[in-house]
């Protein structure tokens, strides 16, 4: 199933409980004085954060939700019970905004917490009416209406290195050996239509779907997953040693980068030459030294050659623990 990164939600809190006019009652002693009960407070909506990536899509078939409405107020001065709460769960690295007041709230840790919409409060009961001038008092407020709101989620992938490139430069190849994900493969552009995650050594890796030129005005796939490298804390550049012009392929991927963000292109960045396999040992050496000026950080790698992939995890390994 396509992963969910983006959905709109439509909350309400629940409303508050009535109050009433009420009397005390004894044999013989009738409307002895006010003892209408406060209506309950409504239910609460809370959003909480979880390590799972996919739980928006939960959300797809059905993103109406509402707290539990309160109970009106009782006889003999009883508070009406309160309305249940309501918590929805959201992947880690959500970012959440209220379409009604503007706010945003994002969430960055698992079992983070956030209270979005309040629930109404209780109307008051006729007791509190009771003065000297007002001995029997016919007043009760009604409940407060919960809060209610659009909200818009999306998803911001947090990982501690982000795999980006054309398409078809090898990333999901890349990922499928260093971890246990399952990433589709396969000769043709645009195979990873959604990021797809996995860990290596403890270090959550993602293969964000192929960058072309004009990606961030929304061409090929768009700005939808540039996002996604926003909050990766290292970028591995995945260039194919089939590519013909290396240093274009090179400079195309980070102009998208600054053209969508400019912090992007700030983040530390390693450059992997993919499908070393495919060329002569000259060319390698060659590519090397062209693409040194760019960038001095270069791994070499091919998912078929054992030695190469061996070195290429050793020396991920150590950058990943620095970074």
């Amino acid at each position: 199933m396509a992963l969910v990164d983006e959905i709109t939600l439509h909350l309400k809190a629940g409303d508050g409980g009535n109050g009433i006019v009420s009397w005390l009652h004894e044999k013989g002693k009738e409307f002895m004085g006010p003892a209408g009960g406060d209506g309950g407070k409504g239910g609460d909506v809370y959003l909480r954060a979880v390590r799972d990536i996919s739980r928006l899509t939960a959300y797809r078939y059905g993103n109406l939700f509402a707290a539990g409405k309160a109970d009106d107020g009782q006889r003999k001065s009883r508070h009406g019970k309160n309305g249940n709460d309501i918590e929805l769960e959201i992947p880690i690295g959500s970012v959440v905004t209220n379409r009604v007041t503007g706010r945003v709230y994002e969430f960055l840790a698992d079992g983070e917490r956030a209270l979005v919409l309040r629930g109404g409060k209780g109307g008051l009961g006729n007791e509190h009416f009771k003065s000297s001038r007002n001995v029997r008092p016919m007043e009760c407020t009604l409940g407060k209406p919960g809060e209610a709101a659009e909200f818009h989620v999306e998803l911001r992938l947090i990982a501690d290195a982000g795999l980006i490139g054309f398409p078809n430069a090898g990333k999901s190849s890349i990922l499928n050996e260093l971890t246990a994900a399952k990433a589709k493969v396969g000769n043709y552009a645009f195979t990873t239509l959604e990021p797809n995650l996995g860990a290596f050594h403890g270090y959550i890796i993602a293969d964000i779907p192929g960058l072309i030129e004009g990606a961030s005005t929304g061409k090929g796939l768009g700005t939808k997953f540039l996002r996604h490298i926003s909050r990766t804390k290292l970028l591995l550049h995945c260039i194919s040693l089939e590519e013909k012009s290396l240093v274009k392929a090179y400079t195309t991927v980070r102009a998208e980068l600054k053209s969508h963000d400019f912090e992007l292109a700030e983040k530390k960045e390693i450059i992997v030459l993919t499908k070393a396999d495919t060329v002569e040992p000259k060319a390698v050496k060659k590519a090397l030294l062209v693409l040194t000026k760019k960038n001095k950080n270069i791994l070499v790698v091919s998912v078929i050659d054992d030695l190469l992939l061996k070195k290429f995890r050793d020396k991920l390994v150590k950058i990943l623990q620095k970074a």
